[in-house]
């Protein structure tokens, strides 16, 4: 269990520097109803420096510490609680198992906490994030400060993770990117599967389920809730209802990924319920899917991470312009903001441990960072034509599309994992002619 978590707790030790500690707390189970509980899923920062599985714990590192730098909280053994919930790893499981330096139980953690950080000049733990936790550290400071007159040094500063390990996480490993290409080859499959199954007269839910199945049948679970939006549905971005009927005519907008040991997928595709596209569809698609592959191009070391978001919407503008959906020129269209009445989000995000992964956009100075290997990101244009939008051609209206890739970028071309599922409106009509 040592490796990679070994690793990357080095890693951020090192970015830490000598005079810092970390607190890293694990989830905790949330409550669906009751005494009903959603299923369980571990903090991604807490997960990618442990591998440790329970809801709970606190891990803490204090770099060049003799006794040891990784220390793990743990809840203890329990016969009884053990029977109903499942087997606990206890103290010595995390450092047998888990590759800890020193485990105690969780209720010793306010007791052990003033002797990991005294000394230490900065604290690494992001405050008002994890609720009932701030109270102990806060309190852990304050009488440290409070004897520091006699030779106890209190750490003077608290830095969120987010200047160091979100900054490292950020950078995907080979390993990392071998997950998450596994999570997007199964994802892309549940894709095809969805196309397949589609037909007029069928529901929005019976498709999501054919993506769940296949996902869960691997091993998966759903990275997010899964948007399945039929006709005027696919114009809301978030919509996750999945429960109305499929109609001969329109299109079905698939927006669903599956997570691998955490790592997940996020895969977006538009296609015609009865397997061809109408002139319309098809003329909007085409622009869709040209926006998608210039912006994929952007993703290369060096470039700005704001650069594919330009790119999409230059193509974007110029599609609205020449089938009369924007009036003016392309800049015109986009600086004026008329773009965002059919396109009002971004083209991309970090992908990783999370759906959203972490990581800064944008510079000190506000200015997009660069591109680099390793880095993860979707790339997603869309265009939503609102049912009742005034002044379009009602052929347009009720029609969203949007689709979306997950992109590594790599010491020269972008890798595409999720190639696995058709984009090109050709091929998509090709592969449901199959059905």
């Amino acid at each position: 269990m040592g490796m990679p978590f070994a690793e990357r707790r080095a890693a951020l030790m090192q970015a830490m520097g000598p005079q810092g500690v970390a607190i890293i707390p694990a989830a905790h189970e949330q409550v669906r109803s009751r005494d009903t509980h959603f299923p369980f899923r571990q903090d991604s920062d807490f997960h990618y420096l442990t591998g440790f599985p329970e809801p709970e714990a606190i891990a803490v590192l204090c770099p060049g510490r003799t006794e040891g730098e990784y220390v793990l909280f743990v809840r203890p053994r329990n016969a009884e609680r053990e029977v109903w919930d499942g087997r606990r790893a206890g103290p010595e499981g995390a450092i047998v198992r888990y590759g800890a330096d020193q485990a105690h139980a969780l209720d010793a953690f306010e007791t052990e906490l003033p002797k990991l950080l005294a000394g230490r000049q900065t604290l690494h733990y992001t405050l008002a994030e994890h609720g009932a936790l701030d109270g102990p550290v806060t309190r852990t400071l304050r009488q440290l400060r409070e004897i520091a007159r006699r030779g106890a040094q209190a750490p003077a500063a608290i830095e969120a993770l987010e200047a160091t390990l979100h900054e490292q996480r950020l950078i995907k490993s080979t390993g990392e990117v071998a997950l998450m290409a596994e999570a997007a080859r199964i994802s892309a499959e549940a894709h095809v599967r969805a196309m397949q199954a589609t037909r007029p007269g069928r529901n929005e839910w019976e498709i999501a389920a054919e993506i769940e199945r296949h996902l869960l049948a691997h091993r998966m679970v759903p990275g997010y809730t899964s948007i399945v939006g039929g006709g005027d549905n696919a114009c809301i971005l978030h919509y996750t209802e999945n429960n109305q009927p499929l109609r001969d005519g329109d299109l079905l907008l698939i927006d669903a990924g599956g997570e691998l040991d955490g790592y997940t997928a996020d895969i977006t595709r538009t296609f015609p319920v009865n397997g061809r596209y109408s002139g319309p569809q098809r003329a909007l698609y085409d622009v869709v899917l040209a926006a998608n592959i210039a912006a994929i191009d952007c993703l290369r070391p060096g470039r700005s991470v704001g650069s594919p978001h330009e790119a999409a919407s230059r193509i974007l503008a110029e599609g609205l312009v020449d089938l009369g959906l924007c009036d003016g020129s392309v800049d015109a269209v986009i600086e004026s903001g008329a773009l965002r009445r059919f396109y009002m989000h971004g083209t991309g995000h970090w992908l990783g441990l999370d759906v959203h992964d972490v990581g800064r956009y944008r510079q000190a100075d506000g200015e997009y960072r660069n591109f680099a290997p390793g880095m993860v990101m979707t790339v997603e244009p869309g265009l939503y034509i609102a049912p009742g939008s005034d002044g379009v051609d009602p052929r347009f209206h009720g029609i969203g599309i949007r689709i979306e890739d997950d992109v590594v970028v790599t010491d020269g071309a972008p890798r595409v994992l999720t190639g696995g599922v058709p984009k090109d409106a050709a091929a998509i009509e090709a592969l449901m002619a199959q059905r």
